[in-house]
């Protein structure tokens, strides 16, 4: 069943003692507070989505588009915007504009498999033996000032060029990774705090998504089929 994507920020990664007395390694999660800013529904715009803000933010940092929205529903300015598919398993008492989702509004349950997004940290400019773990050029035997270079990145007249996708150095880092199965370790929902097993990427205070497991849910639908 979906859960639909709810907003968190990384606080950090701590571990703990499993019924096995297993040492597992956890990242902390405290589900950040949206308040719904928008309803999009199929007869206006082709499909349901709800778009909500979040994070407290100074007015003279807000943008002028943004903060007529803001007006519109009558609250503080926010942070930053996200828009996500609507989903019928949230508290449908808790779909108007104002309304305030919280962690409580949203069907978690420990052990569940989640699929979790967020953009990786940047790491800059960075050469092929740090970016994809080249093994770089000899020490000796004639190499002079290159030996963390790539090498060589295709032939002189066949094929005569460089092939579309070459491992080569460039930027490493700051793109968007979605983690998939990763397990619900322990949900505390009066301070909305959520313990997933393994690392989830970005770093901390990064703003994460959290939402079903896809393939657990394609391998139900092919159970039920």
């Amino acid at each position: 069943m979906l859960t639909g994507k709810l907003l968190a920020k990384k606080l950090g990664m701590t571990s703990l003692y499993d019924a096995n007395n297993s040492l597992i390694a956890l990242t902390v999660l405290e589900v950040v507070n949206c308040t719904i800013l928008r309803l999009k529904n199929e007869q206006t715009d082709g499909y349901s989505s709800i778009v909500v803000g979040y994070g407290a933010c100074k007015v003279k940092k807000v943008k002028k588009p943004h903060s007529g929205v803001f007006a519109k529903v009558g609250i503080e300015p926010l942070k930053s915007i996200a828009e996500f598919r609507l989903y019928k398993s949230i508290s449908q008492d808790k779909i108007e504009k104002g309304a305030v989702l919280t962690l409580k509004d949203f069907n978690l349950i420990p052990n569940q498999l989640v699929d979790v997004s967020s953009i990786s940290k940047g790491k800059g400019f960075a050469g092929v033996m740090k970016k994809y773990h080249f093994g770089g050029l000899e020490a000796s035997h004639g190499v002079s000032a290159s030996h963390r270079s790539g090498g060589s990145t295709g032939g002189c007249q066949d094929p005569g060029r460089v092939f579309k996708n070459k491992k080569m150095a460039g930027q490493m880092g700051s793109k968007m990774i979605t983690c998939q199965n990763l397990q619900i370790f322990s949900i505390d929902f009066e301070k909305n705090i959520i313990l997933l097993k393994g690392n989830v990427p970005g770093p901390k205070n990064a703003i994460v998504s959290v939402r079903d497991a896809i393939k657990e849910q394609l391998i139900q639908r092919g159970r039920n089929d």
